[in-house]
């Protein structure tokens, strides 16, 4: 079964989407058969490389939220995150845009298959949200490259060239097709579509709903008017 996620490293509900997709997907019987699959999605794409201001100047002053609520609301989603087992970091947290960012991913799905690029993500948005380091950063790019098994030059190579701006563009003209304008966004097997960081249990549901419909039990019963095979049920055995 195949789940494609679009997202963005500058998300927070994003990173919460992720943990609770993972904690659905453990559980799931039939993981080791789900192919995950992940999808870039910039929510500010005029955000310059490194934005001189703290998160909080940046949402009141480029998404015009009154930063009188601004306090609650990240306080609310750090409460969230915390539910998940993540350690958001507002004061530290530094704004950048996250292109570059996004091309790592795809380099590390080319050199390390899925696996590698699900490293990426995750050491990407713990970087931003936990780490308080700046994923528009050249050299903080190549350190995660790095540690997630990436040659640290290979990864300066790909960043001083367009290598996988492309990929990253496709991915969002794709988001655009679907009509996905907010993320985490997930869809299963090309069929169904989840919006937002659902609970657990949602992700659980769908996973089994998509799984059913694309594995259908084939029931190989004898036609009507055959016998029965002997079984046992509530009221006894035959």
């Amino acid at each position: 079964m195949k789940i494609d996620i679009w997202s963005d490293i500058a998300c927070p509900w994003c990173y919460i989407g992720k943990r609770r997709f993972e904690t659905a997907l453990a559980r799931f019987p039939h993981r080791d058969d789900v192919e995950v699959r992940w999808h870039s999605f910039q929510l500010d794409p005029s955000l310059p490389e490194h934005y001189d201001g703290t998160e909080v100047q940046y949402l009141s002053e480029r998404k015009g939220i009154d930063p009188g609520q601004l306090a609650g609301m990240l306080e609310q989603v750090t409460v969230q995150a915390a539910g998940e087992g993540l350690a958001y970091d507002y004061d530290s947290l530094v704004v950048a845009n996250s292109f570059s960012a996004h091309r790592l991913i795809h380099l590390a799905a080319a050199e390390a298959g899925l696996a590698g690029a699900d490293a990426a993500k995750e050491a990407l948005l713990s970087a931003h949200f936990e780490k308080g380091l700046d994923i528009g950063s050249a050299d903080t790019l190549a350190d995660i490259g790095a540690g997630v098994g990436l040659p640290a030059d290979r990864v300066r190579r790909m960043l001083a060239t367009d290598e996988y701006a492309d990929a990253v563009r496709a991915d969002i003209a794709s988001a655009r097709s679907l009509g996905i304008s907010g993320v985490p966004f997930f869809v299963l097997d090309d069929k169904y579509g989840i919006s937002g960081a659902q609970p657990a249990d949602v992700f659980s549901s769908a996973l089994e709903q998509a799984w059913q419909e694309a594995h259908p039990l084939v029931n190989l019963t004898p036609a009507a008017g055959s016998a029965d095979g002997p079984a046992c049920g509530p009221d006894g055995c035959s």
